[in-house]
C-alpha cells in the first residue's frame, strides 16, 4: 500500500498545475520599459484572454502609454513565456511594439520591448511587467 500514498501526492501536483493553468490574464498590466533609446515610459496593456489565437492563454490586446492609444494587438501565451505584438503607426512601412516575458503562477515577470519599422528592430529595451490591474 505504499502506492496510495505516491498516487495522492501525484494527483495533488496535478491539480495545482491545474489551478496555475487556469489563471486568466485578462485585465490591465502596467509595463515600464528602461534602457530604451526611444520608447521609455510607462505604459498600460489591456488584456482579454478568451483563447481565441492558437493557444488557450490568448486574445487581443490593446495598448496605451508615450506614444498614444494604439487599440489592436494580440498576446499569447507559449509555454511560460507572455509575448505581446501591437500595431503601430509607421511612415510608409508596416510598425510594431512587440513585449516579451516570463510567466509564473499568473504573475508577468521582466522582459524585453522591441520596436520594428519595416520588419527589423528600431528599439530595444527593459520591460518591467507591474501587477494585474495596476493601471
Amino acid at each position: 500500500m505504499k502506492t496510495l500514498p505516491i498516487f495522492a501526492a501525484a494527483s495533488f501536483m496535478l491539480a495545482s498545475a491545474d489551478v496555475a493553468l487556469a489563471a486568466s490574464y485578462s485585465g490591465n498590466w502596467p509595463i515600464t520599459v528602461t534602457n530604451a533609446q526611444y520608447g521609455n515610459g510607462v505604459y498600460c496593456l489591456t488584456v482579454k484572454d478568451d483563447g481565441s489565437l492558437r493557444f488557450p492563454h490568448s486574445g487581443f490586446v490593446s495598448l496605451t502609454g508615450p506614444g498614444g492609444n494604439l487599440p489592436y494587438g494580440t498576446f499569447e501565451l507559449i509555454g511560460h513565456f507572455f509575448t505581446v505584438t501591437v500595431q503601430q503607426q509607421g511612415e510608409s512601412q508596416n510598425a510594431g511594439l512587440v513585449f516579451a516575458a516570463h510567466t509564473s503562477n499568473g504573475s508577468i515577470g521582466n522582459g524585453i520591448y522591441d520596436q520594428v519599422y519595416g520588419g527589423e528592430e528600431f528599439d530595444s529595451g527593459k520591460a518591467a511587467f507591474g501587477p494585474k490591474g495596476g493601471c
